[in-house]
């Protein structure tokens, strides 16, 4: 599995996608060290928007996400080698090959589309209540303001079981979310995990 989300935050250590965010967003969203302090950058790109309505977080993804594709066909390289060198000898045998692509916002951007071509075939929607995904973002540290902010920014349920091959509902607790996906990739890792039929999602862009 390769975690962009982690990736996404990987590259903001990077020099030139530092500065970059410096040149967009000015010198405060530098931490005493003179790293990106992702919480005061969250606040700009989730509470702020640009002149004429624009909302900032698509300043930040104009930045971030060639860099991070950049990295995940890094990584797809490798995992490929691996694959076709046998340094990973169940990878090697295994008839069919699957690499998890996990991120939050697939529908509402271009991310794990690569230039190349490559990037995900089938994709897999993890979905829960609202009052649910609220609950387990302020669990996890945020306000109700910024949870809520969060997520307005996020394309609705509908547009995402638009573009979803499978649905994982994650409403239950840890051992019913843990028996769906056991199902899921018993059934991925049986056949050839592509879809001829459906082209590639198209973008999809929250209103305003």
């Amino acid at each position: 599995m390769i975690d962009v989300d982690d990736i996404g935050r990987d590259v903001l250590t990077q020099d030139n996608v530092r500065d970059a965010v410096v040149a967009e967003f000015g010198d405060g969203v530098l931490d005493d060290d003179g790293h990106v302090d992702r919480g005061t950058l969250a606040t700009l790109v989730f509470g702020d928007r640009a002149p004429g309505g624009k909302s900032r977080l698509s300043d930040l993804e104009a930045i971030s996400h060639p860099a991070i594709n950049k990295e995940l066909a890094r990584r797809l390289d490798a995992l490929t080698g691996e694959i076709r060198t046998g340094q990973n000898p169940r990878q090697a045998t295994d008839k069919h090959h699957l690499v998890v692509l996990d991120m939050a916002v697939l529908v509402e951007s271009d991310l794990g589309r690569l230039p190349d071509g490559r990037g995900y075939t089938e994709v897999v929607v993890v979905e829960a209540g609202r009052e649910t995904r609220l609950e387990r973002l302020v669990g996890r540290g945020m306000t109700v303001g910024d949870a809520r902010a969060r997520m307005a920014s996020q394309v609705g349920d509908a547009e995402r079981r638009a573009v979803a091959d499978h649905v994982v509902v994650n409403d239950g607790d840890e051992a019913h979310l843990a028996d769906e996906v056991d199902r899921l990739f018993d059934q991925l890792t049986t056949g050839p995990v592509t879809n001829e039929e459906r082209p590639a999602p198209g973008r999809c862009t929250p209103d305003g």
